[in-house]
């Protein structure tokens, strides 16, 4: 029989472990083992970890004396596994029932499969979720080739991390997060697994990931846009050199990459433009030139450079909802997707490459 090991990294996210931890002891899926690190939390999660410890002799628990950060801690939550198959899953987030059973299920049917991964749950702070569909699959599981997985992940992050299965002895094999990308290492490491792998996905909702006010690393993206699409570039960059020996045509695969990225930024300057932020809006088009300067050329370019002729305000009045909806505290133009990464350094929920994607009415 299969086994999944299960590391629990917790900074600073006492009130949510007890659920985390319950939601692993309670799948239909019962052969695993569960690591809480405590990363020197300033609050209870030692004595959260210590009631949970008493219930379930599944569960072992690593303390810190000073808190080592995120990278740190997740490659020695991965140095701890033996199992068949190791997930990740930060303290503040959770799985749904049956999830382990499906992904066992499926990696066990494909031996050539390195990763898993499915649709998850959005949480925000009134309790209120919202469904990520990450991929359009009409039957209940999909099998993608790494090839596959890579074209469609382009310059974002598509996997929810809460739901990530891997495959112990090819994590083991390739290694674990990389300390130089402390906000895009999961974009990294899914890219990497695909390169020597297949790629399982999942259509259920396999897991609830949680929106708050300490997942430091929305603040980190959705506020500043350029550091976030810069480590999306040390992430592709990093990932291409690495594993180019195993990929088909590796410029053509940077070029397309890039392209995307690019798109990307000019899609983010679209959005700082309808803010008024033009310092930032020629500073996300000078990046997008830098690392593919066909984005000029591109649909997203264009349509700025009509808002910008036409002038903000001028925009504006033709867009009263994005009025509206700035006026009532909302993001206007832009809809926020986390890439539902674990966390545990100084409560920032890393490795988040959001994915930005801009409306039509940006």
């Amino acid at each position: 029989m299969s086994s999944i090991d299960i590391i629990v990294p917790c900074y600073n996210y006492g009130k949510y472990l007890k659920q985390c931890v319950t939601s692993l002891l309670t799948q239909s899926f019962s052969n695993i083992r569960v690591l809480i690190i405590n990363d020197a939390s300033p609050d209870n999660t030692a004595i959260v970890a210590a009631e949970l410890l008493r219930q379930d002799r599944r569960l072992s628990y690593i303390e810190h004396w000073t808190n080592k950060g995120h990278i740190d801690t997740y490659n020695e939550g991965i140095d701890w596994v033996s199992a068949d198959y190791l997930l990740l899953l930060s303290a503040d987030d959770y799985l749904m029932p049956g999830a382990l059973q499906r992904t066992v299920d499926l990696m066990d049917a494909h031996p050539e499969m390195g990763l898993a991964f499915g649709n998850a749950f959005e949480m925000d702070e009134h309790g209120e979720q919202n469904l990520t569909n990450v991929l359009a699959c009409p039957a209940s599981e999909r099998v993608l080739s790494g090839a596959e997985f890579i074209s469609l992940s382009g310059a974002r992050n598509l996997v929810p991390t809460p739901t990530a299965v891997v495959r112990a002895v090819l994590q083991k094999k390739l290694g674990g997060y990389r300390k130089e990308l402390p906000h895009a290492g999961d974009m990294e490491l899914w890219l990497r697994l695909a390169a020597y792998s297949s790629v399982g996905f999942i259509s259920s909702a396999q897991a609830v990931y949680r929106r708050h006010a300490s997942n430091m690393s929305l603040s980190y993206s959705g506020q500043f846009y350029l550091p976030d699409l810069e480590q999306r570039k040390a992430a592709l960059d990093c990932f291409l050199n690495t594993c180019g020996d195993v990929l088909s045509d590796v410029s053509k695969l940077r070029r397309r990459m890039l392209s995307s990225l690019a798109i990307d930024a000019v899609g983010c300057a679209s959005m700082v433009f309808n803010d008024g932020n033009f310092h930032l809006m020629n500073l996300l088009l000078a990046f997008a030139v830098q690392i593919s300067p066909s984005s000029r050329f591109s649909r997203a370019w264009m349509k700025l450079a009509c808002k910008r002729a036409m002038g903000r305000k001028a925009w504006q009045m033709l867009n009263p909802d994005r009025v509206l909806a700035k006026a009532a505290g909302e993001m206007p133009g832009m809809s926020v997707r986390p890439r539902l990464s674990p966390n545990t350094g100084k409560g920032e929920k890393t490795g988040d490459s959001l994915r930005l994607v801009e409306k039509e009415n940006a």
